[in-house]
């Protein structure tokens, strides 16, 4: 595996070596989608849920917490194995290895203890059980078939089956716990083959997914390749807008501002039209206007020239009237205003070029940057596409130099192999399995022989007892329930020593196995223990990368191994190959940017050809500065525009001529001055009044305003305007002709790093994919976790269950035989009683025999 890593590092190494390398990756360069490297799904779930039987692990974890509580001795374990005392006597005799060895004996106190309470248990109780019964024999020790009368012998009876019913309760427990832990190995065994397959399937799985994923990653390559070819053939659009773009900054505003000169001069013209046809009528309503209101102020001259106006009264009424005849006059006077002809024809002439079409061109000229830059780029185009095949046939040639395939067909074959291998030995582990199985059943048995001379003999001692039956006198059932308690007695001498020898010898096994194995495993301090510098081997600081690499200073650990598979990384996280094979190295950046910079030093974009306002578009632009519309007088047009049509309003003037006839006598001087009051109402009503009506008069007006302030405010700014425009015009070209291969440079650059983003995006992929998902090394976590819940969970757990049932049963076997002998004098038939006899002397008894 670790070989098929170094290829795997190799190949990457060989599909970038013939390219470039992309710098950081821009913000705004398009995301490349490689998908997902193809992976199956693992099916080995290494977790095992151990149900109603986790209550009796957890006790019998409880009890071994109690037995020996101190903590995982790391440093101790080490420093045993570092001084590997025992291999010389004389070791034995050093100071320090004493010391550790005192240690070692500290930490195994608890165990110590109880293995040696479990002997001197196995040598006594034998022993014990000889003399007991030699001294039985001999009459002694409850030997005699003879029982005296007391006074509380019912309630001692009682209390002695009561306590004995208890610990044969506590015995049935303790059977049961370990009947249900031999019952538990047993099933449990049976789905050791199941596990062992399934992570065989998922290592199969592995070595067959592990060359398609690397023939992923490889094949990956074009969709990075097809979008740089893209970007290409697109590179008119792509760095030619983007020169477009930048200098378009001060060249579209250049244009725009000629454009908008165009429009100015359209705007004058049609502001100089206006201000004619304006200037035409208001001209001739004002001369119509003139001449009815000098015939209306001639014959109101005449009618107060009448002798009636000389009487006192009346000649100052006339006189008044006489007064305001000089107010039916116009105001404004538009027939004094200078010609505009001669601008307007100025205009015209400017006009005739379209400025609006010349401008047009430079923005088309200006515009086929995009075109000129594909044109003049189709060198460089040429050289990278080159380069991307060189990069296609690299990646051939090393995916090609390694036989993948074939490593992983031998992998799959060696797994087969040794699998087929495994499965020959399911029919002896199940054999051993069944004798295991037959030896504890048969300890159990014993147990429950033992139980069952009880039970019987409660049983039979409770149904026969009579209580006012003498002990000599006794039935046969109570004798017999009495002689199966002594026999319950007797068979727990002759096996409890068996059951504690082996409980002894599993407790120590067991027990060990759990607190200095399974308990740290799941801690992981055993992985810390193993992975101590120089312990596995003293020549070796890291054991792991020393054994695989040989190179033992690679700061890799068994149980950063084993966590990373755990967490399904791939391979080459997993086992650091970036130590053996550094990817980074190989993909160092500024070697294959060289290579794209290299290419793009070549572009030369040639810009001089973009002409944006042709000879002809500044010589009018010129000529319109000098149409003379700043010579016209339009402080006089404004000063007439702003005046009033008449110098009085015609109809009140109507109506106080009228008042005042209304002053006069009646007579035809009245009746006169009436008439005239009638006909200036008249002009006001059929030519003041109509034309402001039809608007006629009022719009030219309104229009000759506004376009002598326009022409006004034209003729201010138009030099300056025009002087900004060609100024801007000339900066623009400047620009083009002497700048822009700054320009050029700068946004080639900026498209080298979007096309060496590509590149970037699927280094960066590969990598990724080489520490996540390719060769992800879940198996391998799942070996380790497998034999972790065969070992512990199904095995030692099992173990320890199991004498932990029979060492309550064989413990609590010591009270039974002191309840069963004493509860069986109150059972068995006796050979001798005390009687009391009611002749003799008071306080006297007497022997029967």
């Amino acid at each position: 595996m670790v070989t098929k890593a170094g290829l795997l590092a190799l190949l990457l190494w060989g599909s970038v070596s013939g390219g470039p390398h992309a710098a950081p990756q821009r913000s705004h360069s398009p995301a490349l989608d490689f998908g997902f490297v193809p992976a199956g799904v693992y099916e080995t779930h290494a977790y095992f849920e151990p149900g109603a039987m986790g209550i009796l692990f957890h006790m019998v974890r409880a009890f071994l917490y109690v037995v020996q509580p101190n903590p995982f001795p790391r440093d101790l374990i080490t420093k045993l194995a570092k001084e590997n005392i025992g291999a010389k006597q004389a070791q034995y005799q050093k100071p320090e290895n004493v010391v550790l060895a005192l240690q070692a004996i500290y930490y195994e106190m608890g165990f110590v203890v109880c293995a040696v309470l479990g002997v001197f248990f196995v040598l006594l109780v034998p022993l014990v059980g000889l003399c007991f019964c030699m001294c039985r024999c001999c009459d002694n020790c409850g030997g005699e078939m003879h029982q005296r009368q007391r006074k509380n012998a019912e309630c001692q009876r009682g209390f002695l089956a009561t306590m004995l019913v208890a610990t044969s309760l506590i015995i049935t427990a303790g059977v049961l716990c370990a009947s249900a832990a031999n019952q538990n190995l047993s099933n449990q065994l049976k789905h050791t083959r199941r596990l062992v397959n399934s992570n065989m399937r998922d290592l199969k799985m592995f070595a067959n997914d592990t060359p398609a994923q690397i023939d992923y990653l490889t094949a990956q390559y074009v969709m990075a390749k097809n979008r740089v070819l893209s970007d290409l053939d697109n590179i008119g659009p792509l760095l030619g807008s983007k020169i477009h773009e930048q200098l378009g900054k001060e060249v579209l505003p250049a244009l725009d501002a000629a454009l908008s000169m165009a429009g100015a001069m359209r705007e004058t013209k049609e502001a100089l039209e206006n201000v004619s046809t304006a200037l035409e009528t208001l001209q001739d309503g004002t001369d119509r206007l003139q001449a009815d209101l000098v015939g209306v102020r001639s014959s109101l001259s005449n009618t107060l020239s009448d002798p009636a106006c000389s009487n006192g009264a009346v000649s100052y009424t006339c006189s008044a009237i006489r007064s305001t005849l000089g107010q039916l006059s116009i105001s404004a006077n538009f027939s004094g205003l200078p010609d505009i002809s001669e601008q307007l024809a100025n205009v015209d002439s400017v006009l005739k070029v379209d400025l609006s079409n010349i401008v047009q061109k430079g923005y088309s000229s200006f515009n086929d940057t995009p075109a000129m830059v594909r044109e003049q780029t189709r060198t460089v185009v040429s050289g990278l596409k080159g380069m991307l095949d060189g990069i296609g046939a690299n990646i051939t040639s090393f995916s090609r130099m390694f036989p993948i395939h074939a490593s992983m067909a031998n992998f799959t074959i060696f797994l087969t192999e040794n699998q087929m291998k495994i499965e020959v030995f399911y029919p002896q582990i199940d054999q051993m399995d069944f004798y295991r199985w037959i030896g504890c059943i048969a300890l159990c048995c014993l147990v429950v022989l033992i139980l069952t001379f009880n039970c019987l003999g409660l049983l039979c001692g409770h149904c026969g007892y009579d209580k006012h039956a003498s002990p000599t006198t006794r039935g046969c059932l109570s004798n017999t329930g009495g002689n199966l308690l002594m026999a319950g007695a007797g068979f727990s001498f002759i096996f409890s020593w068996v059951l504690m020898a082996v409980v002894t010898a599993t407790f120590v096994v067991g027990g060990n196995v759990e607190k200095l194995v399974c308990e740290p495993f799941e801690n992981r301090q055993l992985f810390k223990l193993i992975d101590t510098p120089y312990l596995v081997n003293p020549g070796l600081k890291n054991f792991l990368p020393g054994m695989l690499f040989q190179n033992p200073q690679i700061d890799l650990t068994l149980e950063s191994f084993y966590r990373s598979c755990k967490d399904n990384k791939g391979l080459y996280a997993a086992l650091k190959l970036d130590n053996i094979f550094n990817v980074n190295k190989f993909l160092n950046s500024s070697v294959y940017t060289k290579d794209v910079a290299r290419v793009f030093e070549d572009v030369k974009v040639d810009l001089k050809g973009i002409v944006l306002l042709e000879r002809a578009g500044r010589e009018n632009l010129i000529d319109f500065s000098n149409t003379g519309i700043s010579e016209i007088n339009y402080a006089a047009f404004l000063a007439e525009v702003n005046k009033g049509v008449t110098v009085v309003d015609l109809l009140a003037f109507a109506n106080e001529l009228e008042a005042r006839a209304d002053q006069l006598p009646r007579g035809a001087l009245e009746n006169a001055l009436k008439g005239h009051a009638s006909s200036i109402r008249q002009i006001h009503a059929q030519q003041v009044v109509p034309m402001e009506q039809a608007m006629k008069f009022v719009r030219a007006r309104s229009t000759l305003s506004q376009s002598i302030r326009l022409l006004q405010r034209t003729a201010a700014e138009l030099p300056d305007k025009i002087d900004n425009v060609l100024s801007a015009i000339d900066a623009a070209e400047y620009l083009i002709t002497h700048n822009a291969s700054h320009v050029v440079k700068q946004e080639t650059s900026k498209y080298m790093q979007n096309i060496a983003s590509y590149f970037t995006q699927y280094i960066d992929w590969v990598k990724m994919s080489l520490s996540t998902d390719v060769a992800a090394c879940k198996p391998f976590s799942n070996i380790v976790d497998t034999a972790d819940i065969v070992a512990c969970s199904f095995i030692v757990d099992s173990m320890n269950t199991f004498w932990f049932g029979l060492g309550c049963c064989t413990v609590f076997l010591i009270p039974n035989i002191i309840l069963s002998v004493r509860l069986a004098k109150f059972y068995r038939r006796m050979d001798t009683e005390d009687v009391y006899d009611d002749s003799s002397v008071s306080g006297t008894w007497h022997f029967t025999l």
